[in-house]
């Protein structure tokens, strides 16, 4: 099996807040990532794919074409957008780096060309903090 990982970029703004709690909760659980007028990151993207290389090609997938299914179904819907306002599939979610994952997980895995399987997303939110989902 080759592993390949595609890597993407957006900037987004959000904010971590429970609409269910109140203001001093939400600031005691999330501190400054609750704050009221929101605050931005600079997401990278890492999308692995796994699968045999065509023998007719060497690829295991064009990237191009996986560029191009990254960025018609996640990071132009989440490039310079805010998480909690305008992204439909975050929509009644805490917009948090787990929950961010799991949704492109489920935004692209339709959309994976036949013959390779989507491995894994890491989103890399600060240089000291990222996720993994790996459909599990």
């Amino acid at each position: 099996m080759v592993y390949l990982t595609r890597v993407e970029h957006f900037n987004a703004a959000h904010k971590l807040f429970n609409p269910d709690w109140s203001v001093e909760q939400n600031d005691a659980v999330f501190g400054k990532c609750a704050n009221e007028n929101w605050h931005g990151q600079n997401f990278e993207l890492y999308v692995t794919v796994k699968g045999r290389p065509d023998p007719q090609t060497g690829f295991v997938v064009d990237a191009k074409k996986l560029s191009i299914v990254i960025k018609e179904k996640v990071t132009e819907k989440l490039d310079h957008r805010n998480l909690n306002m305008d992204v439909d599939f975050m929509k009644g979610k805490i917009c948090s780096i787990e929950n961010l994952v799991e949704g492109i997980w489920n935004q692209l895995n339709p959309f994976i060309p036949e013959g390779v399987q989507l491995h894994c997303i890491r989103l890399v939110e600060t240089p000291k903090i990222f996720v993994e989902y790996f459909g599990e």
